[in-house]
């Protein structure tokens, strides 16, 4: 298995891109925030996420790029931190979040840094910030005060448009995601038994993927394992100590990290003898999903794609048991926007990284999902995570 990274080159563009489009803006610094929930905000420009705490990046339309760590990453952040000329600032307040007070030498209060900032940079009329939904106020009131003369705006749209479509080592990261987690998936499912726990097999997912190689589970879910008429039901679950049985639907969803970038897999799977309306439901699913990402071309309106799913599952009977049919970006989050809808008519395009699933829920007998990657040739979607394909029409037709 190759495992490639991403090279300090390749950052220095990325903020040079940015740059581009904050002057086409007339924004004069951007400051951009992660957590542990969107770790690939600051991540993306410059290579470094923190263990157990936030993190930030400043970015003026000229000069020095400021990577912001907290007390305890800090040593890991000079160690991780890609990006050629930048500075790195510690802050308490993206620091651990209970508080916890460090007597570490050189570290700075957010309103400081902005003053040192502001006294870098001539006439700051505009600001964009990026993690709309994660922002902290105790970082935007300083940013407001220290800048009280300039336009805050909201620049995650500018932020995610420019992740969508993934550079030639992008996407060799994230065929060593595809592949690893294929691996995972036809190592580990076929040693799956009855009367294993959710807990047990959600183990065994996450002892084989560090094995080949990941640096953790997906961003930033751990492997889901639902079973039954109740738990499957669920979406988006944590495990539970419930044993399966024969059957009876399980649904696998597990995915793998490596280097800030994933890759996810979601399968059905009944051990023992399976009910014929199981096999009818999983095979409609797994022949719609595919109908519909034969029509994954650049150049194609995201609603021919969206509505050939529905129309076929329509066709089938099935229409009633989709709550929606998911197309989506993936990358540094497994689910990443811009999201693509009937209404936005978003353009596929090459180069783009979506994953498209195909999710039933509420029959009789329970719930599931099938979900695979895809790579956006000039041909046309490639499938890049092998095991659905290979597994599930073995199993179910």
């Amino acid at each position: 298995m190759n495992y490639p990274k991403i090279q300090s080159n390749e950052y220095l563009e990325r903020v040079k891109a940015l740059r581009k489009k904050m002057a086409e803006n007339g924004v004069d610094l951007v400051i951009g925030f992660s957590n542990l929930l969107e770790i690939g905000i600051v991540r993306y420009y410059c290579g470094f996420a923190p263990v157990n705490e936030s993190s930030a990046i400043i970015i003026p339309a000229d000069g020095q790029v400021v990577v912001c760590s907290g007390q305890a990453s800090f040593d890991y952040c000079e160690v991780q931190n890609s990006l050629p000329g930048s500075r790195i600032a510690i802050l308490p307040e993206i620091g651990e979040v209970s508080g916890f007070e460090y007597d570490t030498e050189g570290q700075l209060d957010f309103v400081e840094l902005f003053r040192q900032v502001k006294d870098s940079q001539a006439n700051v009329k505009k600001i964009g910030f990026i993690g709309r939904l994660i922002f902290p106020s105790i970082i935007m009131d300083k940013l407001r005060s220290v800048f009280s003369d300039a336009e805050v705006v909201d620049f995650d749209d500018v932020h995610y448009e420019q992740r969508i479509r993934k550079s030639a080592g992008e996407i060799e990261i994230l065929k060593t995601n595809w592949e690893m987690v294929s691996n995972v998936f036809e190592t580990v499912v076929p040693t799956i038994e009855v009367g294993m726990t959710e807990r047990h097999i959600e183990g065994m997912f996450e002892y084989e993927m560090m094995k080949l190689g990941a640096e953790s589970y997906v961003q930033s879910f751990a492997p889901m394992v639902a079973t039954g008429v109740e738990n499957s039901y669920i979406s988006m679950c944590r495990n539970t100590l419930r044993k399966i049985g024969e059957g009876e639907i399980i649904n696998l969803a597990a995915g793998v990290s490596y280097e800030g970038y994933n890759g996810i897999i979601c399968s059905p799977l009944v051990l023992g003898e399976i009910p014929q309306k199981i096999k009818d439901a999983v095979m409609c699913a797994y022949d719609a999903l595919n109908y519909a990402s034969d029509k994954m071309k650049p150049g194609t309106p995201c609603d021919v794609v969206l509505n050939a799913y529905t129309e076929y599952l329509t066709k089938y009977g099935y229409i009633d048991y989709c709550p929606y049919g998911s197309l989506h970006s993936t990358g540094m989050l497994e689910c990443e926007a811009p999201i693509f809808t009937v209404d936005n008519k978003r353009v596929i395009e090459e180069n783009m990284a979506i994953c498209i699933d195909a999710y039933f829920k509420g029959m009789e007998w329970g719930s599931f999902r099938i979900e695979d990657c895809y790579l956006i040739t000039g041909q046309g979607a490639k499938r890049m995570t092998t095991y659905n394909d290979k597994a599930i029409p073995k199993i179910f037709k």
